[in-house]
């Protein structure tokens, strides 16, 4: 079996398989010659309890029949074709590789407007965002648009003493950023109440208790009056919005807030010249609509009232989206451009559309897990119980002899194939050479590690 894909959909798909067929063999591709995916590189660095799972998939790593494969770049230096001649099934766990836009005027001709996955993959050491540079130093203010998880985890970073992240393995580069950071107040905004919001308890209860920043009050005309009548996750979440920080307001100098019920319309600049300053948002209110506007699925719809928030810093953090792979349509795999995931049967088997909007039956060895399959939704844990669900649909079908791809030996004969392009593929074991240089690098500045930011620096480690 091959997984395109090392995070924790690819090892928890992986280990689950291994575990329900005898002598299964995984050989697991990863683009970047480092594993672990989102959860070395979306995980925020003062969550370090989050990457345990790490210890599981290194078991999972370490066992017979298991084959890492790092560096290595699906669709270029090895085709799908060619895994479908190799392998008698393909998982597809790749996550995703964009950010979801607003698609409003200025979004992408100023500075000082960027992507809550690109900040949150710059601080995390990400290659791919490793010259972000983002300008934190321009003013008081910043604004986070959307109201999940990643939104906060935005607001907590720049919120934070720096000197409570340098024991962490956030980059040497991002600690010098924020170090200079002139944010004092992040707004974190979003389109509809706080009875519709998408973060968790755990994640807003961690910047009520943010050494001296306060929260600004909220509006209790949107908090419904009958708070213990409420489902119990709703209710804890509405008490700790009500009870807010530990610090009073006006006795501090960090501050932030969750404002609601405004949709952005615009991006305003300081001037009318290319790539000029962000200036100012400007936001239309709306209003809940529907018989129970506290009902967590209530929608909105927009009014004719707009406010403006003067900002010199701005953050996109409305989701994030997968995207298809090259080869994929000449194999028959349909992947839906509107939802960013590849069509499924929600069990994980792909579904062909290759006679318009039929749905045929699922493809031959053809699986997905994680946010390709479902949408990016959710925390590790969801992705955990998705990938066994994938997993346990994979063992299902082996057993019952369902149709699976060609088979083959898999890695033991694509290396080479893959050899003779000139690609330079990382091993396990070359993965933990690199993880011993990043240990030792962090030991040197009393932190857990220093990650490469740049591949090259990945595998000069090897030579």
């Amino acid at each position: 079996m091959a997984v395109l894909g090392s995070g924790p959909a690819g090892f928890y798909t992986a280990y689950k398989v291994m575990q329900g067929i005898d002598n299964a063999k995984v050989d697991m591709y990863e683009y970047l010659p480092v594993p672990f995916g989102l959860v070395r590189y979306g995980v925020a660095p003062d969550h370090p309890e989050v990457k345990n799972c790490q210890h599981k998939f290194t078991e999972v790593a370490s066992a017979p029949g298991f084959t890492f494969i790092g560096n290595i770049n699906v669709g270029q230096d090895v085709s799908l074709k060619s895994l479908t001649d190799h392998y008698d099934a393909i998982v597809f766990a790749y996550g995703t590789s964009k950010d979801r836009k607003l698609k409003i005027p200025g979004e992408d001709q100023m500075n000082g407007i960027y992507s809550a996955r690109d900040f949150v993959g710059w601080y995390n050491g990400l290659p791919e965002f490793s010259r972000l540079a983002p300008q934190l130093d321009l003013g008081d203010t910043a604004v986070v648009i959307g109201q999940g998880n990643v939104a906060l985890d935005v607001a907590r970073i720049l919120l934070k003493d720096v000197n409570s992240l340098r024991s962490t393995d956030i980059t040497d580069q991002a600690l010098a950023t924020l170090a200079k950071s002139k944010v004092k107040r992040v707004r974190v905004v979003g389109r509809r109440g706080p009875m519709q919001v998408s973060f968790t308890i755990k994640e807003v209860r961690e910047l009520m208790k943010l050494p001296s920043v306060a929260f600004e009050p909220i509006n209790r005309q949107l908090i419904p009056s009958n708070i213990p009548s409420l489902p119990r996750t709703a209710k804890r979440l509405t008490k700790l919005l009500m009870e807010g920080s530990t610090n009073q307001y006006t006795h501090v100098e960090k501050k932030w807030a969750l404002n609601f019920l405004l949709s952005p319309v615009r991006f305003l600049s300081a001037s009318s010249t290319t790539r000029s300053q962000l200036r100012s948002i400007e936001f239309a209110r709306t209003k809940l609509i529907g018989s129970d506007p506290f009902d967590s699925a209530a929608q909105v719809e927009v009014t004719t009232d707009h406010q403006h928030i003067s900002t010199p810093l701005a953050f996109r953090s409305i989701g994030y989206q997968s995207e298809a792979l090259p080869g994929m349509s000449e194999l028959g795999i349909h992947f839906d451009t509107k939802r960013g995931i590849i069509t499924n049967d929600y069990y994980g088997r792909l579904l062909s559309l290759t006679h318009g909007a039929h749905i045929e039956e699922p493809l031959p060895g053809m699986y997905c897990a994680g946010w390709v399959k479902r949408g990016p939704a959710g925390v590790i844990a969801n992705t955990m119980e998705d990938s066994f669900a994938t997993a346990e649909a994979i063992i299902a079908d082996w057993k019952d002899r369902a149709p699976f791809l060609g088979g083959g030996d898999g890695w033991d004969t694509l290396k080479m194939e893959i050899a003779a392009k000139g690609a330079h593929t990382v091993s396990w074991k070359d993965w933990l050479r690199i993880d011993a240089a990043e240990k030792a690098r962090g030991k040197a500045v009393g932190k857990e590690r220093e990650k490469f930011t740049n591949p090259h620096d990945m595998l000069n480690v090897l030579k």
